[in-house]
């Protein structure tokens, strides 16, 4: 049975995929990035996955995983950050598969980069509680627990001074408030703390494309838990989400 399968990461402004060897968790193609179509709707979304997965041309026989920016329930997207809110409440896994031609494993997008963090990345052979931030047009969770994926956690959205912090502390706020690494560490200072504070993690690793910037940011930051940047960076989605779905199928 290959090894190889698809993964596609669906993001608020981007979607990204590739052909990922899943055992190593290494991209076997080059990464393909369009941008997400403006409104963010059902079918304008399913149309770019499609065509990504066509420039890619993988075998009929290799398995896709698509993640995605929302509670995902039984196939059904459960909520919508900063994509369109037709999303809430809506059949996805279904049209993906009627759009694409194929089976998908379909899954939410911080579950599939803690995931593949876990697997490949900054948190394999970690024990205990480990969560996995990404830090992006929102703030994503994953949480992991001995190895284990734990799936829809929304920490991004923890209210802290009455209202729901990724609208503060996510990269996109920094960048909309033109804020200075260490005045935007003070922003995710208060949201690691309190993350902390009720979870008790073993390791947070941080991910999103700012984690290559992690000396800006990640040594103002005191807390008790190790912190750590993400290794896959902006690949972590796709190696993620490919890789559950090769799971999905054995």
């Amino acid at each position: 049975m290959t090894s190889l399968a698809v993964g596609v990461d669906i993001g608020g402004t981007g979607i990204k995929g590739a052909i990922v060897d899943t055992e190593s968790g290494q991209l076997t193609t080059d990464r393909i990035k369009k941008a997400t179509p403006e409104g963010g709707k059902p079918h304008d979304i399913v149309d770019v996955a499609k065509s990504i997965l066509d420039d890619l041309s993988p075998a009929s026989d290799v398995a896709v995983g698509v993640c995605f920016p929302a509670i995902v329930r039984d196939g059904k997207t459960m909520s919508a950050a900063n994509v369109s809110k037709k999303w809430i409440g809506f059949e996805a896994e279904s049209l993906f598969e009627k759009e694409l031609g194929r089976s998908i494993h379909f899954v939410n997008d911080a579950d599939a980069a803690g995931f593949a963090e876990q697997q490949f990345g900054a948190a394999k052979g970690r024990d205990g509680l480990v969560i996995m931030t990404t830090l992006g047009t929102g703030i994503g969770t994953a949480l992991i627990n001995d190895g284990v994926l734990i799936v829809n956690a929304e920490l991004g959205h923890l209210e802290i001074e009455g209202v729901d912090y990724e609208t503060k502390a996510s990269f996109a706020a920094k960048e909309r408030d033109d804020l200075t690494w260490k005045h935007w560490a003070k922003r995710l200072q208060k949201y690691y703390s309190r993350l902390e504070a009720l979870l008790s993690p073993e390791l947070i690793v941080v991910g999103g494309g700012v984690s290559k910037q992690h000396e800006e940011f990640l040594p103002l930051l005191d807390l008790q838990a190790e912190i750590i940047p993400a290794t896959l960076r902006n690949n972590a989605g796709i190696i993620g989400a490919a890789t559950l779905a090769a799971r999905s199928t054995r």
